[in-house]
């Protein structure tokens, strides 16, 4: 009543600012009391049910008063400034807070006697709900002038929206409508003001909450697709209610999407929620087995709201650098249900580069050193180390739809294949100035102790050799040879190699390869390391039979020289290598080997099996591999070995097989008694033959390793089908899962016939039980390498075990994952609640030490 005599200048000096800070304390007064009083109420105490409702009645009534005091403002003829009407927003805005919170607590506040007062707390929110609409149209219409405005103002207004963020946090799920505007009212003040607020908002607040409120809406939608699935109905309500709440994901998303594009240069601090955002939506929708079940039109319709969205997100955030050291850090073990929509963001991002300026691509494809301690590894890193994280979806395998050729339909393919494609499109477009930078990725991938990682990096590798000029693809086979060279001794990156090598042969044109023999020339002994992984088949018929005999003969030297020796073990490792050159060129060249050089491969290893013994060969690890090489070089000559040779390699396998040799050994075994089957056994050895035969297959088809009983099942299969002697074939089936086996295998057909859930559970099973032995793995082979540097030359760290801590608790998170799965197969044993109890004791006790 009295505002409209008070002239709009001095509203704040001889009004607002002498009333409504007390208006404030008695509302907060009240508050208290209704507060402190509720958990008393009853139907029986008629004087506190009294005093309650006069109480909100009160409330109701000052809220009243103050969309008055709003409504007046609003009405005035002049040019809104926040400096006449400072302390009405602030004082507005904390008593509709507190209005709001009441309401939506009201449940336990008034411990079931809600109905003896909800026809007033229902007018005390609508009251707050008026008076806040009002207020938003009052704030609305405030005039900042950046040439004029002063700190106080612009500090004001940041805090209103501040406030007003506040409100959203408590209505968030109170009113779908009311708390859309609100929000519509945040991001369109911080817009209208940008100028002059830009460096006062709390951004990160601001995007933490907007990205809350986007999966909370997500997540509802989901859910009632779920329940509409499961319900198997179409409800028209819950149709409207689905649309509704899509409707509001759409308006959360591009208000994102707007906010960022806006105020970029001041969102460092939420790249990390904003790539947190992008991977637990993508985990919900397929390829990802964490998927949710929904209808396909409502899984579209989804999608259709976020892709559109995040992916513009993700072009928007492309040039800034504290987005990439979020996607790129060194904290790049994520959970297992994130892993593949980490993949897929990767292959995302790299799509988009190719149209970037070369300093974007730079900034993603190079490694940066940000600080003393921290560290990021490129994209491409990045990309070959999220793929090695997912087992599961490479070995279902995953697919996903592509379009492989102009004008085609989507196909779906793996997502092996997928990656590849990607990667080799990219590499089309790749900047001439990162080419050393794809160097040493592909060549670190190539080395990885993961092997398909390391196929995958071949695969890109040979891509780049037919891509690129034949000189590229020279130099690349003219390193890989020296570095396979400079390897001291086996090991799985001298095996990766070795592939890359053959592979990328068969891609040199024939002057290359001539240069490529004068370089290594195979009548030189110190390079029969190297032609020992040399395919001849990837030479003209010229240099192949040239080379090969080259090589035979430097091998054949090489047996009789070291026949010639004290037969040391020290020795073994020359005669090794010059049996592996020899069985080299078998494999290649076999039936173009003449007569002579055949007599000679089998005069220069025979006599070796005089000087092997099972126990031998069971403790020496070099003898091991003497004893694999010989085996599958003796089944080439199979039709010519002399019988008693083929006796004396029988005996000592019955023999070294009761020893429980390692699995390259028994691969030899089965090679060689596969060739069995091409031949008559002579009379003369039947005896000690026939009869060692069906021992081995059944030892081997029993094995229990799947690796060995696949290839036994191979090699058994061969030797059935060639042999003259049929009799010994249900020998070695002397059991009917034994029978099964073969049938299956023959018939092509699976043991256990797997549904399409179960094999995604039993997928994320062994995903769980392999990534705590790779962590396991990771943190041995760095502990071990980490004694090998001196320590002078250590890096000082604040937290020197860092890694190894963040390694173990990866390890003891994949093994709970592991026990989850469990749960969803089968009931859980008795004796798993107290394990879980003692857990959650040690977590305790740990947690205690930590706080020291």
């Amino acid at each position: 009543m009295f505002l409209p005599h008070i002239n709009h200048l001095a509203l704040e000096q001889t009004f607002f600012s002498q009333v409504l800070p007390k208006t404030v304390k008695l509302f907060d007064d009240m508050m208290y009391d209704l507060s402190s009083q509720a958990r008393e109420l009853s139907s029986q105490n008629l004087e506190l049910q009294a005093t309650l409702r006069n109480i909100l009645q009160s409330m109701v009534q000052l809220l009243g008063a103050l969309r008055g005091c709003v409504q007046h403002v609003c009405t005035l003829q002049e040019p809104i400034v926040l400096e006449n009407i400072h302390s009405l927003p602030s004082s507005v805005l904390h008593i509709i807070k507190s209005t709001f919170v009441h309401c939506k607590n009201s449940d336990s506040v008034y411990c079931g006697r809600l109905h003896l007062v909800s026809d007033l707390l229902q007018a005390l929110f609508k009251e707050a709900y008026s008076l806040q609409k009002h207020l938003m149209e009052l704030l609305d219409m405030v005039c900042m002038d950046a040439s004029v405005i002063e700190e106080k103002d612009i500090s004001d207004m940041a805090s209103v929206i501040h406030s007003v963020l506040d409100i959203c946090s408590v209505i968030s799920g109170m009113d779908q409508a009311f708390h859309a505007n609100t929000w519509k009212f945040i991001i369109k003040q911080s817009l209208k003001h940008q100028s002059v607020i830009k460096s006062q908002l709390k951004h990160k607040d601001i995007l933490s909450a907007l990205c809350e409120d986007i999966l909370f809406s997500f997540h509802s939608c989901l859910q009632l697709a779920e329940q509409m699935t499961q319900s198997g109905t179409q409800d028209s309500a819950d149709s409207k209610l689905f649309h509704k709440r899509v409707k509001l994901c759409r308006f959360f998303t591009n208000s994102l999407l707007h906010y960022t594009k806006e105020f970029l240069p001041f969102l460092s601090d939420s790249c990390c929620t904003l790539h947190q955002l992008y991977l637990q939506i993508h985990s919900k929708f397929p390829p990802s087995l964490y998927a949710t079940v929904i209808p396909k039109a409502q899984e579209k319709e989804i999608l259709g709201v976020f892709l559109v969205a995040l992916d513009p997100l993700i072009s928007q955030l492309l040039s800034f650098s504290p987005f990439v050291e979020a996607v790129l850090g060194d904290k790049l073990d994520i959970s297992s249900e994130l892993q593949l929509p980490q993949c897929l963001l990767l292959i995302n991002i790299m799509d988009k580069l190719p149209s970037q300026p070369e300093n974007v691509q730079s900034l993603w494809c190079q490694r940066n050193q940000y600080s003393e301690h921290k560290s990021r590894i490129s994209l491409l890193e990045a990309i070959f180390y999220s793929f090695e994280q997912c087992s599961s979806e490479l070995s279902l395998p995953t697919n996903l739809p592509e379009i492989l050729s102009r004008g085609q339909a989507e196909v779906a393919i793996t997502l092996y294949q997928y990656v590849c494609v990607h990667l080799c499109t990219f590499i089309t477009s790749f900047h001439p100035s990162l080419f050393p930078e794809l160097d040493a990725t592909l060549l670190n991938a190539v080395l990885n102790s993961g092997m398909i990682t390391s196929l995958l990096a071949m695969d890109i590798w040979c891509f780049l050799a037919r891509f690129g000029t034949a000189e590229l693809c020279a130099h690349h086979v003219f390193i890989i040879a020296h570095l396979i060279k400079s390897c001291p001794g086996e090991c799985y990156q001298l095996t990766n190699l070795s592939v890359l090598l053959r592979r990328l042969l068969f891609l040199m044109d024939t002057h290359h390869q001539m240069e490529f023999i004068q370089r290594f020339p195979p009548t030189e002994v110190e390079n029969l390391p190297l032609w020992q992984y040399v395919s001849f088949k990837a030479f003209s018929p010229e240099l192949k039979s040239q080379t090969a005999n080259e090589v035979t003969m430097i091998g054949i030297a090489q047996c009789k020289k070291w026949l010639s020796s004290r037969h040391t073990l020290g020795e073994l490792e020359s005669l090794n290598v010059a049996l592996s050159a020899l069985l080299t060129v078998c494999n290649s060249v076999n039936e173009a080997l003449e007569m002579g050089q055949q007599v000679g491969v089998l005069e220069a290893v025979s006599p070796l099996w005089t000087i092997l013994n099972a126990k031998q060969v069971s403790s020496q690890p070099c003898v091991q591999w003497t004893l694999s090489l010989l085996l599958p070089l003796l089944g080439f000559f199979i039709q010519t070995i002399e019988p008693q040779l083929i006796s004396q390699v029988i005996t000592l396998q019955t023999s070294l097989l009761k020893l429980d040799p390692p699995d390259h050994v028994r691969l030899a075994v089965l090679n060689f008694v596969s060739s069995l089957g091409k031949i008559f056994i002579p009379q003369a050895i039947q005896e000690k033959v026939l009869p060692s035969l069906p021992c081995i297959f059944t030892l081997l088809l029993n094995d229990k390793s799947w690796l060995i009983e696949q290839h036994t099942l191979e090699a058994f299969t061969e030797f059935a089908e060639g042999t003259n002697h049929e009799d010994i074939v249900p020998q070695c089936l002397n059991s009917e899962e034994t029978k099964n086996k073969v049938i299956c295998f023959l018939e092509k057909t699976r043991l256990v016939d797997e549904t399409a859930c179960a094999r995604v559970a039993r997928a994320k099973l062994e995903k769980g039980i392999l990534n705590g032995h790779f962590v396991k793995a990771k943190v041995e082979r760095e502990s071990y390498w980490s004694t090998l540097q001196p320590c002078a030359k250590r890096i000082r760290q604040e937290f020197p075990l860092e890694e190894e801590y963040r390694s173990t608790l990866q390890t003891a998170d994949g093994a709970l994952e592991a026990i989850q799965l469990l749960l969803q197969r089968s009931p859980a044993p008795g004796w798993l609640t107290v394990k879980l109890e003692e857990l959650q004791t040690k977590i305790d006790i740990l947690k205690s030490c930590v706080g020291r």
